[in-house]
């Protein structure tokens, strides 16, 4: 369906699931339509590729389309309504004047590297959230930042719709599925990598019942191994998974943490993280 009017049109047959997606998809977007079968008797997926999420037209331009190959695979996957509506559909009056503010945890991270790309994320999840109108909506861990900040919005606006997390989708040598991925070359793609085996690290030294303060440190260490002339790194920080700041919470008690990383390999720029686990709380 690509109109608004088609899509109101159809009435929900029971609990109503939605994945929204920018197209391109890959085998982490089948995880999270795959999960929402279970979650629910319907599922909506969006296919929008959202300018308000970008700083550069050119990055907009090359964002990859293909949408024809997307509703053959989510056909094959049983999806029962998929949306993908023009940008006029989306906007009808242009660039929106009201839009969602992420405040302070869309400055951080990503958001520090990417200005308003959360107010533009935020905004488009709640327009698609009113326009399917779904019992639960379904985001994938590796954006990690974006799923927060979607929590955040539900639970302030009291939107009433259960946000579900799916874990990260990998390929076998580890690196973290993404659209993006297409744009590395055969050198690229080795020295990235490092991303998944950095945050895998600390994961792991958390395990062993190492502190933060170690857990960090050990991530850096494995993160020294890359060539600073393919991987230019823009963060790698332990965070609360649930405000994006620094770890532990301030005057409380901490709880798991969450390993994130942001790089541009090439010209193409990654993330990936690690939810961080002690498995004796008395290691803390």
């Amino acid at each position: 369906m690509h109109t608004v009017a088609d899509l109101r049109a159809v009435r929900p047959r029971g609990r109503r699931a939605v994945v929204m997606t920018m197209g391109a998809l890959h085998a982490g977007h089948v995880a999270l339509v795959r999960a929402a079968r279970q979650l629910a008797d319907e599922v909506v997926v969006t296919v929008f590729v959202n300018p308000l999420q970008f700083s550069s037209e050119a990055d907009l331009e090359t964002y990859p389309r293909t949408l024809d190959a997307d509703v053959a695979v989510l056909r094959a996957e049983g999806v029962d309504v998929v949306f993908a509506p023009s940008v006029d559909e989306v906007y009808p009056g242009g660039e929106p004047q009201v839009r969602i503010v992420a405040g302070r945890m869309g400055e951080l991270l990503e958001g520090e590297h990417r200005p308003g790309h959360f107010d533009g994320m935020l905004t488009v999840v709640h327009k698609l959230l009113n326009l399917t109108g779904p019992d639960v909506a379904l985001f994938g861990q590796k954006d990690a930042q974006q799923l927060a900040l979607v929590r955040r919005m539900v639970a302030d606006l009291n939107m009433g719709v259960d946000v579900v997390a799916v874990p990260t989708v990998r390929d076998p040598d580890g690196l973290a599925l993404s659209s993006r991925n297409v744009h590395l070359s055969r050198t690229d793609r080795s020295a990235a990598l490092v991303l998944s085996r950095t945050v895998r690290a600390g994961a792991g030294a958390a395990l062993q019942g190492r502190p933060p303060a170690d857990v960090l440190e050990a991530a850096r260490a494995e993160l020294a191994t890359a060539d600073p002339a393919l991987v230019r790194v823009d963060y790698l920080e332990l965070v609360d998974p649930v405000t994006m700041t620094a770890y532990p919470r301030e005057g409380e008690p901490a709880e798991d943490g969450l390993l994130v990383i942001a790089a541009r390999v090439g010209s193409t720029r990654l993330i990936d993280n690690a939810v961080v686990s002690w498995a004796d709380p008395r290691s803390r």
